[in-house]
């Protein structure tokens, strides 16, 4: 029986979940992992074009943003953050 490829997205499936990852890839102080999580979540909640109608912001710009070589604005990256029901917080380090 052939195996099947991982894909993170399949396992994020609740806020929590979602919450968590997310975390932890802040935690990496890493922006390409930020952003390899974010297009993870993206696919796990129905995709670019499921975000674009959330934050109203256009897909490709989207697919730009949360690119390998992405530098999305920080705006842009509260939109998606609210459209995925979450929002950012500060701890201590």
């Amino acid at each position: 029986m052939p195996s099947k490829k991982y894909n993170t997205s399949d396992y994020l499936q609740t806020a929590e979940e979602v919450a968590l990852y997310i975390d932890a890839a802040l935690e990496e102080d890493d922006p390409k992992l930020l952003l390899a999580a974010l297009r993870d979540v993206v696919n796990s909640q129905g995709g670019m074009a499921m975000i674009a109608e959330r934050t109203g912001l256009n897909r490709e710009s989207l697919y730009k943003a949360l690119s390998e070589s992405g530098n999305p604005k920080l705006s842009t990256l509260f939109e998606i953050i609210k459209s995925l029901g979450l929002h950012l917080s500060v701890k201590a380090a």
